[in-house]
């Protein structure tokens, strides 16, 4: 049973930066496209970023443009993402998932094992 598993989020101010991280046990990340997500308490899952399996090909939700960005190193079978100029709006849960085919990109519904995600805030 693949698990992935987030870590990374913190309390920072704003303008800030932090890292996330996303390993996985019992499957190689390298094998599949991965995702980020991030949910605030009573709002929507919403799509945050998007890596192709070998790492040539990563998409960015409009609101995340230009400051956020996906990376992935699959020797270390670990998916990133780093974040700067943050700001409170961005104080959110991050998931990442698997996108098993690939093409799901900011549909969650395509996407399978969610990580138990990782609490990032950001102080005004």
């Amino acid at each position: 049973q693949v698990q992935p598993v987030e870590s990374g989020g913190g309390f920072v101010q704003a303008g800030g930066s932090l890292r996330l991280s996303c390993v996985a046990s019992g499957r190689t990340l390298g094998s599949y496209a991965m995702g980020w997500f991030r949910q605030a308490p009573g709002k929507e899952r919403e799509f945050v970023a998007h890596i192709s399996r070998g790492g040539s090909t990563t998409y960015n939700a409009d609101s995340v443009k230009g400051r956020f960005t996906i990376s992935r190193d699959n020797a270390k079978n670990t998916v990133y993402l780093q974040m700067k100029s943050l700001t409170p709006e961005d104080t959110d849960v991050y998931y990442c998932a698997i996108d098993p085919r690939g093409s799901s990109v900011s549909r969650s519904s395509g996407y399978d094992h969610w990580g138990q995600g990782t609490q990032g805030t950001v102080s005004s």
